[in-house]
């Protein structure tokens, strides 16, 4: 019943994003949604089940029924806790809590900070789950077993030959229920899929479910659906030859901002409110004036996701994130390590605490061999208290360490002030005006802090002689239609700003965050072999896509499309120009379409599965 319970709760908090579903829909959901919940019963209280049915008469005496029954409520009482805690994690994710969270609080950020402004800002969250916990021991408390002598009478033998019976009875029950069924197969991160499509599938699942889950589940598995590696590589392959040019050495300077959506940016939405809407970012809206931009997506929602995606053109298509799953140690490299032989200086910056998402052992991995954190800025009056100093102080170093490095140079820079809690400065607070989202008031300061830094580097002597690549590491929750669906949620800018140069214009080829390292090389003229999972969107030709994975969904947008598939079969498609907000589902309905765009996700997966657990991510 709790259980039950937290989904319904889960939806009520985060009905702006669920709006769109029609109450016999939300019933279904919710009504498929025990299979898992038992499932999670089962599994989260195994320990307890094991206590209890154990065919020893020591189970009755009063020492182990009262360290029972405090087990009972801890493990329960935390399990609906996940659940909440989840209620308000997910409008940053869009999933359920997996098990890389663990991981991730080793090195998110200053950890200790955040949790008293989360329980700040989400009281009302902590406070309905102490309701509901008071009321789970207030109604157990209430049950009375009767455990007086006269019902434990009876022969040692046949009591432990009966008691056995029952153990072995309950524990049976209690595996079919964590397997979901008798099926050949156990219930996993996939099956929900076959209920619902992916934007509502944590309506389906719980918390403890998708966290027990994911701790039995493989972050890939090798794929041979196509035997030859010619079909293979003739579908696709990301191998990029590099060009017959002469590489140009130019400076490159890439600049991600943190949880920038496309909808914030007002110069890529004229059509929302009625043509009236402005957006939250004048200076990004002046230099796209300037530069070539793409529609582009995200290949994950969160930074630890976004940032390999950019720098290494590696997509997030697992459950734990690269730098965090097994396959961590592989052979990589990234941007700065394939210019530095060409004399390239490389270095990145971010304003967070050092070690923060293991950043400082991943960039020289890569080839970033100089890492600007905040021990290195040095002056803790500009820390915010959370999550590391504060962009535009921050953005003024970066552009005055900049200045002093021998060119040509690759730099990366992350921001991270458009983070929750949403702070704006104190001397800023009434400068710029709050939006729909709590996000925009900051994504106004994080877009003055860049237009400051720009001001600062336009009369430097390389300013002119640098590209500039300007993204997001991820969206952040959405609020407009368009943004809430699934599509939507991983919409992000693209822009190529070269001063004094000829890249202009707005695009229409779909673009994703791993288009960005094989770009760049194809704008310089870069001459040798390397992989990465994205397309050179400055080639003649560019047959543009998107690939993204959540909640054991990939999805891939293509051609127009959107196709949704479980890792065996397509669960949804949609026509974007004709369904924008994705409610009409044409799986089996278009079948030419399907089979064209699911042989090319297939062959996709095949080529990033197989070449992530052979250890074969660069060219030797």
């Amino acid at each position: 019943l709790f259980f039950f319970l937290t989904p319904v709760l889960f939806w009520l908090f985060n009905l702006h994003y669920f709006s769109d579903l029609a109450g016999g829909v939300l019933l279904r959901l919710f009504f498929r949604g025990i299979l898992f919940d038992l499932s999670a019963v089962l599994a989260v209280n195994l320990p307890l089940i094991i206590l209890f049915f154990i065919p020893f008469r020591f189970r009755y005496k009063p020492v182990y029924l009262r360290t029972a029954n405090i087990l009972f409520y801890t493990v329960n009482i935390g399990a609906v806790m996940v659940n909440f805690i989840d209620t308000v994690y997910f409008r940053f994710t869009l999933k359920r809590l997996t098990s890389d969270i663990f991981k991730y609080l080793g090195v998110g950020g200053d950890f200790n900070a955040l949790v008293p402004q989360f329980i700040k800002d989400f009281w009302t969250v902590m406070v309905v789950w102490m309701a509901l916990s008071a009321a789970l021991v207030w109604l157990c408390t209430r049950v009375r077993i009767d455990l007086s002598p006269g019902k434990r009478k009876g022969a040692d033998r046949g009591y432990v030959v009966v008691q056995s019976l029952w153990f072995v009875l309950a524990a049976g029950i209690s595996v079919l229920g964590i397997r979901g069924g008798i099926g050949r197969t156990a219930i996993d991160l996939r099956t929900p899929a076959r209920y619902a499509s992916v934007k509502y599938i944590p309506l389906v699942i719980n918390t403890p479910y998708s966290l027990v889950t994911s701790f039995r589940l493989d972050p890939v598995t090798e794929q041979t659906r196509f035997r030859s590696e010619k079909e293979l590589s003739e579908i696709y392959s990301p191998y990029h030859p590099g060009t017959q040019d002469t590489l140009k050495p130019l400076n490159v300077m890439i600049l991600i901002l943190e949880s920038f959506s496309r909808e914030h940016i007002g110069a890529l939405n004229r059509d929302l409110a009625n043509g009236t809407y402005e957006g939250y970012t004048p200076f990004l809206d002046s230099l796209i004036r300037e530069s070539l931009v793409f529609r582009a997506f995200a290949n994950g929602k969160t930074s630890i996701q976004g940032v390999p995606a950019i720098l290494s053109g590696i997509p997030a298509l697992m459950d734990q994130p690269f730098l965090q799953s097994r396959f961590e140690s592989n052979h990589i490299t990234g941007l700065g390590g394939l210019l530095k032989p060409y004399g390239y200086t490389t270095a990145f910056f971010h304003g967070g605490t050092n070690g923060i998402m293991s950043y400082d052992t991943y960039m020289p991995r890569i080839g970033f061999d100089r890492y600007y954190g905040r021990n290195e800025y040095g002056n803790d009056k500009d820390y915010d208290g959370k999550w590391g100093i504060r962009d535009e102080e921050f953005m003024q170093f970066m552009a005055h360490e900049v200045g002093k490095m021998k060119q040509p140079f690759a730099v990366a820079f992350f921001s991270l002030s458009s983070h929750h809690p949403y702070e704006v400065p104190g001397k800023y607070r009434h400068q710029f005006e709050k939006g729909d989202l709590p996000i925009q008031q900051v994504v106004r300061y994080a877009d003055y802090s860049l237009a400051r830094f720009f001001h600062a580097i336009r009369h430097e002597s390389w300013f002119f002689n640098t590209l500039f690549v300007i993204t997001a590491d991820h969206t952040s929750e959405g609020y407009y239609p368009y943004y809430n669906t699934h599509v939507g949620q991983y919409a992000i800018p693209l822009i190529f700003y070269k001063p004094g140069g000829n890249l202009k214009g707005i695009s229409r080829v779909i673009a994703q965050q791993t288009d960005i390292m094989p770009s760049v090389l194809g704008y310089l003229g870069y001459d040798r072999p390397f992989l990465a999972f994205g397309n050179n969107l400055f080639a003649p030709v560019v047959d543009g896509f998107a690939v993204s994975y959540l909640g054991g969904i990939y999805t891939l947008i293509k051609d127009g499309y959107s196709l949704e598939f479980d890792g065996t079969r397509t669960t949804a498609l949609f026509n974007l120009k004709r369904d924008p907000l994705q409610q009409k589902n044409l799986a089996g309905k278009e079948q030419q379409v399907q089979d064209t765009l699911e042989r090319f996700l297939r062959a996709y997966l095949q080529q990033y599965n197989n070449r992530m657990i052979e250890n074969r991510l660069m060219v030797e």
